[in-house]
């Protein structure tokens, strides 16, 4: 099966290179480039891609707010952030919005093809040095997840699934459970952890080492 892939970015050279590496590996295929965000809406919407890769920073419509329209229109858009930020608050406004990676610029040619196949198989992909700066709770922060928690196997296993990006339906239907029951699950995890973000989740799922992330 070919994975296609459409990019958003204001640099032809960027979109080149990403294309370049991506379209050595065979079965991904890049059917669509747009300078900014709203080009790349508009291609979604006559040729929808399988995994979008965004910058953010672009004119006329950046990648976040690009993001958070595909996935207005398609819940199941599989979207990597592709950006030279890389501080807390904007790669957690990235999450946030329904990102399912997120990729700094001097990394990607190593990483983006391993990325978008992860992301097209329902995974989270996070650069590692990201990935690590997530993990650690910031500066004067409650400790969440901390404290000699108690988890099941079963709830440890919903947090990787949720960490990955899969939604109570998606879970119930992985692990044959009821939608009720994955909530029952998701509510009892928020309350051990008092943790009630998705980011808060992703970190603490890098930190335990529960996500493969």
């Amino acid at each position: 099966m070919t994975i296609k892939v459409a990019i958003a970015d204001d640099h032809a050279i960027v979109i080149s290179g990403i294309k370049s590496v991506l379209e050595r590996n065979h079965g991904v295929q890049v059917t669509g480039e747009a300078s900014n965000g709203r080009q790349l809406i508009e291609l979604a919407r006559k040729r929808p891609a399988d995994v979008y890769v965004l910058d953010i920073a672009m004119p006329v419509m950046n990648g976040l707010d690009a993001a958070r329209e595909l996935l207005a229109s398609d819940k199941k858009a599989r979207i990597i952030i592709l950006s030279m930020m890389d501080d807390r608050s904007t790669v957690e406004r990235a999450l946030d919005i329904g990102a399912k990676g997120y990729l700094v610029k001097e990394s990607a040619p190593a990483e983006i093809a391993v990325a978008v196949d992860a992301v097209f198989r329902g995974q989270t992909y996070i650069t590692p040095s990201v990935a690590a700066m997530l993990a650690e709770n910031p500066s004067g922060s409650r400790k969440a997840g901390r404290g000699g928690t108690r988890l099941t196997n079963r709830e440890r296993v919903i947090i990787q699934l949720i960490a990955e990006g899969l939604s109570n339906k998606e879970i119930a239907v992985r692990l044959k459970l009821s939608t009720n029951t994955v909530h029952t699950h998701r509510n009892n995890i928020s309350r051990k952890l008092n943790i009630h973000k998705q980011t808060d989740l992703v970190r603490y799922a890098i930190r335990e080492k529960i996500a493969k992330i």
